[in-house]
């Protein structure tokens, strides 16, 4: 693997300024809005085109219009579309410590790596023997990844981290079946993902919570209270999301062990952990990793993401299936496993990610992703003090990729965590996950990654205080944020419950 001597894992980003403008220019008219009758950019030949549409559909599934549909020259379409992501919050443009999201920087190189033609053009349904090249970096990606965990076997088979999550509880539930034995719940903490539990009922499963201690962690004697024959496995984020470190996690993997049940390690937050520690030393059974968060691949609004599954050998007969194996001929992916829990999805994995995270892992070698969670633990635990006299920490134990802040705020001027998170979009930072542990009342989780330069954590910190120094002075400027944006403030809950999913004309 290279030197992290030789390759840097930052890439900072600019200290994001207040906008300047004395007020917030018009938001993006909707597409429908701009049209008129009778443009298009493409001349197409309508009577042939409808014919040909209704031999191939049949006349009755064919329409002459649509009624209300936009109708735009080429050039509008772009300049509207382009205007409309230039309105967007995103890593390459602004400060995004999004907590529990790992919203480091995506390397430009990856990007490329993923674009090379061998790579980029390659038919999903290219037979083994034609695309070797393709599966070598998958084999390759494989090892890496059983290296970093301490796992014994890997796949790259599941599309997302949630969907990582539902692999390993149904390899969980395929492994005790064919022990013979009828376990049907699952520990979770109760500062767990909300895909833990939603993942646990999926593959079926009846969810029991553990408490975490007043520190915020896993007590090993809590686990043991709640541990009977019945429990197949506990689902652990390590460092949780306090972004704490479990200090009990190997006294809670033995207690799990000696009833039979399996350590299921969410790797959710494993950007704190390289050349640190490896789920598999803590007695790991098996983990899911998420490429989109700990090795720089793009979340790419919303997707697409990659959720690697990591075992030990005794659950490597469940892994979902093709598998890579080798074979006399080289490389080759194997669907003849009877134990498998099956396909999750569609053909092998989001390749293009695997690509860009096996590049990522290259650029910076053992070494460099040592570094790369050490200085993510550094800007955490940087952010915090910075911050501790004007929103403390909600646990006193030390932080690892992650700060858990809290504020008074809301008792003293009505001032809430939504007011503060939408404030922060005025000065050009996205605001942090918020409300998340359940646990902390008015959460603000904060993650700044290793991308992050000092300066661009000072200014943070700068506009934090600015923002409660204004809460308690003028705290209406506050509640009304955001104030310089095309958009004033959404109402985030009205839209969930009652979303408008389809565009209908104005009646006359």
């Amino acid at each position: 693997m290279a030197s992290a001597t030789r390759v840097r894992p930052l890439a900072p980003v600019e200290v994001m300024k207040p906008p300047v403008t004395e007020t917030a220019s018009p938001p993006e008219p909707l597409i429908f809005e701009r049209s008129a009758p009778g443009r298009r950019g493409a001349d197409l030949r309508r009577e042939a085109t409808r014919s040909r549409a209704a031999e191939i559909l049949g006349p009755e599934l064919c329409r002459d219009d649509v009624p209300g549909f936009p109708e735009l020259s080429e050039p509008e379409v772009l300049r509207h579309f382009l205007r409309l992501s230039q309105l967007n919050f995103a890593q390459a443009l602004q400060f995004y410590p999004l907590g529990s999201c790992t919203m480091k920087y995506n390397p430009v190189i990856n990007e490329e790596a993923a674009a090379l033609a061998g790579f980029a053009r390659l038919h999903p349904l290219t037979p083994a023997h034609l695309a070797t090249g393709a599966l070598d970096l998958m084999a390759r990606l494989e090892a890496s990844l059983a290296e970093i965990t301490a796992m014994d076997a890997i796949s790259l088979h599941p599309a997302a981290g949630a969907q990582g999550e539902l692999a390993g509880l149904l390899m969980v539930r395929a492994y005790h079946r064919k022990r013979g034995e009828a376990r049907t719940k699952v520990i979770i903490p109760d500062t767990a993902h909300g895909t833990n539990p939603a993942s646990c009922t999926l593959a079926g499963f009846q969810v029991v919570v553990a408490k975490s201690n007043r520190r915020g962690c896993i007590d090993a004697s809590e686990v043991r209270r709640v541990l009977d024959d019945g429990v197949a496995a506990m689902m652990v984020t390590n460092p949780n999301t306090l972004g704490v470190f479990e200090p009990e996690i190997c006294e809670i993997a033995s207690a799990l062990h000696e009833r039979g049940a399996l350590l299921y390690f969410d790797g959710a937050n494993m950007n704190a952990l390289f050349g640190v520690a490896k789920p598999g030393h803590m007695g790991a059974d098996l983990v899911h990793l998420n490429l989109h968060k700990s090795f720089s691949t793009p979340h790419g609004g919303g997707g697409p993401g990659a959720g690697p599954v990591g075992v030990k050998a005794h659950l490597e007969p469940f892994l979902p299936v093709p598998r890579l194996k080798r074979t006399a001929h080289g490389l080759a992916l194997d669907n003849d496993r009877p134990d498998s829990i099956g396909r999750l999805r569609s053909f092998h994995g989001n390749f293009g990610m695997l690509v860009r995270a096996y590049a990522y892992i290259l650029a910076l070698g053992g070494d460099g992703l040592a570094l790369a969670s050490r200085l993510a633990i550094l800007n955490a635990n940087y952010v915090r003090k910075r911050l501790d006299a004007s929103f403390p920490s909600a646990t006193s134990e030390p932080s690892m990729h992650e700060c858990v802040l809290t504020h008074d705020l809301e008792r003293r001027t009505g001032v809430s965590t939504l007011d503060i998170a939408k404030r922060l979009l005025d000065f050009g930072i996205h605001p942090p996950t918020i409300y998340f542990p359940l646990v902390v009342h008015g959460a603000l989780m904060i993650e700044p990654t290793e991308t992050e330069s000092r300066e661009t954590l000072d200014e943070f910190v700068r506009v934090m205080e600015q923002i409660r120094a204004e809460a308690l002075s003028e705290p209406e400027k506050v509640k009304s944020a955001p104030n310089d944006l095309p958009l004033s403030r959404v109402d985030e809950a009205e839209a969930a419950r009652h979303p408008i999913l389809r565009w209908q004309p104005r009646a006359d």
